[in-house]
C-alpha cells in the first residue's frame, strides 16, 4: 500500500509548525500555571486582608450575664456583598451570620481552606464589648467567598493561551509554506531544466544559477559544470564511435575484395586436389565463407549505425521469404519448414530484408532439435507488413531473453558456431525500415519472432 508522501515544501512547513507548537505549548503551560497561581494568591491575600479588617471593626454586646451569650453589634454581616460571614462564640456556637451562609465546619485554629466552592478564612480573636471596651470576648469568624469567579478567570486565561497556541501554529505553518515556496523556487527551476534535459537528452542546456551565494546556487553551479563535462564527454564519445563505425565499415568493405579472391582460389584448390589436401582446402573454404558472412554482417551493422540511406524499391516480402526457404532447403537438418507467404508488398531494401528473413529462419533451425516444426509467414495487418517465424522448440532461455537483440549474445545451447550477430541484424534492419521486432511465447511452447514493418 502506498502512503501519501507530502512534498518537501509541506514537510518543511510542518516541521516549522510543530516546533512552533511545541515552543508555544511549553510557554502557554508555564504562563498558565504562573498566572493561575498568581490569581489564586491575590484572591487569598485579598480575602485574608478583608477578614482582618472585619475583625478590626467588630464589637459585641452582652445580652445575658447568666447564660453568657453575646451578639455582634458592628459591622453588619449582610453588608459585604457576596461574602459569606459566620460569627461563633468560643465554644463554636452560632452567634450571627450572613443570610443563607453555608454551615462550614468549625475550627478553633486560624486557617485557610476550600470548602464546597468557597474559600474560607477562619480567625479566632478577642473583640471588645460595647459595655466595657476594656473587656474582650473571644469569637470565631468564618469569612468566605465563592471561588467560581477566579476559576472562570483562570479558565478564560487558559482558553486564550490555547487559542494563542493554535493561532501561532497556524501562522507558523502559513509562514513556513511561504518561506519554503520562496526557498524552493530555485530548486523548482533546476528540476524543470533537468526534466527538460532528460526529455530532450540535450546536455548543452544551461542550468539557471541563482544570484544568491548559498547552497542552492552552489548546487546549480555544480550541476551546470557537470552538464558541461557530460556534454564534452558525449561529444568525444560520439566522435570516437563515429570513427569506429567508419573504420568497421571501411575495413569490412576493403576485406570483401581479398576475401572474394581467397574464396575463388580455395574453390579451385578444393576442385583440383584430392585426399587430405582437398579436405584441408574445403575446411579453409568453409571458414572463409563464415568470414565473408561476418564481414557482411559487420558492414550491414556499421551502415545502420551510421544511419546511411539504402535505396528502397517495391518488393513482396512473401517472395523474399520463399527465396530464403529455397536457400536454406539443403541445411534444414530434418526440420519441417513450412512457408505461408501471404500478400505483403512494401517498399524496402531487398538485400537487407532478405538478410532479416534469412537470419530469423536460420536462427529457428539452429536452436531447435531435428524433427521440430518451423513456420514462417507473411501478411498485411492494419497497413503494416508482418513477418512471423515460429518454432515449437525449447524456447528462449531466461538468462538471454532481455539481451537477445544485443550484439555477440549467444545462448548457452548454441553449438552452430554463430557469431551472435543474427538477431542484432534483424533488429537493426527492422528499425532502419521504421519497424520493430518482438518476441512472443506461443501457447504450445517454443518461440515466435514478430517483425512489423510499414509498407512505405
Amino acid at each position: 500500500m502506498t502512503w501519501f508522501q507530502p512534498s518537501l515544501r509541506w514537510r518543511l512547513a510542518a516541521i516549522s509548525a510543530l516546533l512552533t507548537f511545541g515552543i508555544l505549548l511549553v510557554f502557554a503551560l508555564a504562563v498558565g500555571q504562573l498566572t493561575a497561581a498568581r490569581i489564586k494568591s491575590d484572591f487569598d491575600n485579598a480575602l485574608a486582608a478583608d477578614v482582618n479588617r472585619f475583625l478590626d471593626q467588630s464589637q459585641v454586646t452582652k445580652l445575658d450575664s447568666l447564660t453568657g451569650t453575646y451578639e455582634p453589634v458592628t459591622p453588619d454581616v449582610n453588608s459585604f456583598g457576596d461574602t459569606m460571614i459566620r460569627v461563633l462564640d468560643n465554644n463554636g456556637l452560632f452567634i450571627n451570620g450572613t443570610k443563607n451562609a453555608p454551615d462550614f465546619p468549625v475550627s478553633l485554629n486560624d486557617e485557610s481552606t476550600r470548602i464546597g466552592g468557597y474559600r474560607v478564612e477562619t480567625r479566632q480573636r478577642a473583640v471588645p464589648t460595647v459595655e466595657d471596651p476594656q473587656v474582650a470576648i473571644n469569637i470565631i469568624v468564618q469569612y468566605a467567598r465563592k471561588t467560581s469567579d477566579i476559576d472562570a478567570t483562570i479558565a478564560e486565561v487558559r482558553l486564550f493561551l490555547a487559542l494563542g497556541v493554535i493561532a501561532g501554529t497556524i501562522l507558523s505553518l502559513v509562514a513556513g509554506l511561504v518561506l519554503a515556496h520562496r526557498a524552493m523556487k530555485p530548486i523548482g527551476r533546476l528540476t524543470a531544466t533537468a526534466r527538460d534535459i532528460a526529455r530532450t537528452r540535450d546536455p548543452n542546456q544551461a542550468i539557471p544559477v541563482p544570484d544568491s551565494d548559498d547552497e542552492v546556487a552552489e548546487l546549480a553551479q555544480t550541476l551546470d559544470d557537470m552538464l558541461k563535462a557530460l556534454s564534452t564527454a558525449r561529444s568525444e564519445t560520439e566522435s570516437t564511435l563515429a570513427r569506429q563505425r567508419q573504420f568497421v565499415a571501411d575495413a569490412s568493405h576493403e576485406l570483401r575484395t581479398p576475401l572474394t579472391s581467397v574464396l575463388a582460389n580455395l574453390e579451385l584448390l578444393a576442385a583440383e586436389l584430392d585426399g587430405e589436401p582437398a579436405e584441408a582446402a574445403k575446411s579453409a573454404l568453409r571458414s572463409s565463407h563464415r568470414m565473408r558472412r561476418l564481414v557482411t554482417d559487420l558492414l550491414l551493422l556499421a551502415r545502420t549505425d551510421a544511419a546511411r540511406e539504402v535505396p528502397h524499391s517495391e518488393l513482396d516480402l512473401g517472395r523474399v521469404l520463399i527465396d530464403v526457404a529455397a536457400e536454406l532447403g539443403p541445411v534444414t537438418a530434418g526440420h519441417d519448414l513450412e512457408i505461408d507467404a501471404g500478400e505483403s508488398r512494401m517498399e524496402g531494401a531487398p538485400d537487407d530484408l532478405h538478410r532479416l528473413a534469412l537470419n530469423l529462419v536460420e536462427n529457428a533451425i539452429h536452436h531447435t532439435p531435428p524433427g521440430t516444426r518451423v513456420l514462417a509467414s507473411t501478411s498485411s495487418v492494419n497497413g503494416d507488413v508482418v513477418l512471423q517465424v515460429e518454432d515449437d522448440g525449447p524456447g528462449i532461455p531466461e538468462d538471454v531473453r532481455d539481451r537477445l537483440f544485443e550484439r555477440f549474445v549467444r545462448s548457452g545451447d548454441d553449438h552452430a558456431g554463430s557469431f551472435g550477430l543474427g538477431l542484432s541484424i534483424v533488429d537493426a534492419v527492422a528499425r532502419s525500415h521504421g519497424g520493430s521486432v518482438a518476441i512472443e511465447e506461443p501457447p504450445t511452447g517454443g518461440a515466435r519472432f514478430v517483425v512489423r514493418l510499414p509498407k512505405r
